[in-house]
């Protein structure tokens, strides 16, 4: 247990600057508690296990945490921080989970500030901001989500999904216009049909979906476990991870299977940062040094996703063997293709300026 020593928050806020205030640990939970709460935003419950992960932190460390907007996509949260630069209440956002191309635009717009946790060493520098101002925190493969009680013939790659078999089917888990995932999603299928280069990859996934909103086979309504549920969207384009906490959490009713593509597999990079603006920005480090522990990383995987220190984890033989048994085969994922920060920003910008014009379909 931690000796907690009398200090002021602001005193903590100053700890370290980009540094980890791990040396000061006492100290930074003593200035946690103090601040009292912790506002999150876009942490669905069943996202990556998070539900769990936020009772936990509430638990260990007696802190109040609000949930905002947890359907919300990457642009939204930039955006909320903007709202609420000059809000000190609930409404402003002291953390935020991102696609990996929103770390960097983050950044660029003076919205994060820098924070290196204790465990910073483990986590591969391809994926963190070498100033701390975000860093990557878990990562997962686009798959397919399939109803099979009302999909009786279950897609295996992307090319299936174009077939008369699929008509009104077929669904993103979010709005190309402006969601990481469904930005992917587009980007992916694009690797698929584009001949699997990077560069052309958003151009030929507008195109696939424009092919699939012609065949009549895309339902521009965002995917949830209920529109599943429905029939609404009998199939949904969504991280692997999503997906099979869907599976679990619907028992059967109906019965789910989440395939990962024989092509076009594209993993992804989501981020953690803190806001510039936070109102509670040692509750906010403090949530950092969670997710970033042992402890949280395997929670992570508990959710289905990889964490970002997995091969650390791994080399260090603290992976629960039942966690990792319960993931769909290792070969899907021995294929994926992780993005360059540079291809994802790019494929974003065709992606999102494009959609309206080539695909025109309003996803909501």
């Amino acid at each position: 247990m931690f000796k907690v020593l009398a200090v002021s928050a602001a005193a903590a806020v100053a700890l370290g600057g980009a540094q980890s205030a791990s040396a000061q640990s006492a100290q930074l939970i003593a200035a946690a508690k103090a601040e009292g709460e912790l506002t999150v935003i876009a942490l669905a419950r069943s996202w990556c296990g998070y539900g769990k992960m936020i009772d936990a932190f509430k638990a260990k460390y007696g802190i109040k945490v609000n949930e905002l907007n947890p359907d919300a996509g990457s642009g939204d949260e930039l955006e909320a921080i903007k709202a609420n630069k000059d809000n000190k209440g609930p409404q402003a956002p002291d953390t935020i989970d991102v696609g990996l191309s929103f770390g960097p635009q983050a950044k660029a717009a003076g919205l994060l500030q820098p924070y290196k946790v204790a465990n910073w060493a483990t986590i591969p520098d391809s994926s963190k901001d070498p100033e701390g101002y975000w860093y990557g925190d878990y990562y997962g493969v686009l798959a397919f989500q399939v109803n099979t009680d009302l999909v009786s013939k279950v897609p295996t790659d992307w090319s299936d999904l174009l077939k008369a078999d699929y008509k009104n089917a077929v669904a993103l888990a979010g709005d190309p216009r402006s969601a990481n995932q469904a930005i992917q999603g587009v980007f992916a299928a694009g690797v698929s049909t584009g001949g699997g280069d990077p560069a052309k990859a958003a151009n030929a996934g507008l195109k696939y979906f424009s092919d699939m909103n012609k065949a009549g086979n895309f339902v521009p309504v965002i995917g949830k476990a209920a529109s599943l549920a429905q029939g609404t969207t009998p199939i949904i384009i969504r991280w692997d991870y999503n997906a099979l906490a869907d599976r679990d959490a619907l028992k059967g009713n109906p019965k789910v299977q989440v395939v990962v593509p024989k092509t076009g597999v594209v993993a992804g990079v989501y981020v953690q940062a803190i806001s510039a603006y936070a109102p509670h920005p040692n509750a906010a480090k403090l949530w950092m040094e969670y997710l970033y522990s042992d402890e949280g990383q395997i929670a992570w995987l508990d959710g289905y996703c990889h964490p970002i220190r997995f091969n650390d984890l791994v080399a260090k033989n603290k992976l629960p063997k039942a966690m990792l048994d319960k993931l769909p085969p290792a070969e899907g994922y021995a294929k994926a293709m992780f993005p360059t920060l540079d291809q994802q920003n790019a494929a974003k910008e065709v992606i999102t300026k494009q959609w309206d014009t080539v695909v025109g379909a309003a996803v909501k």
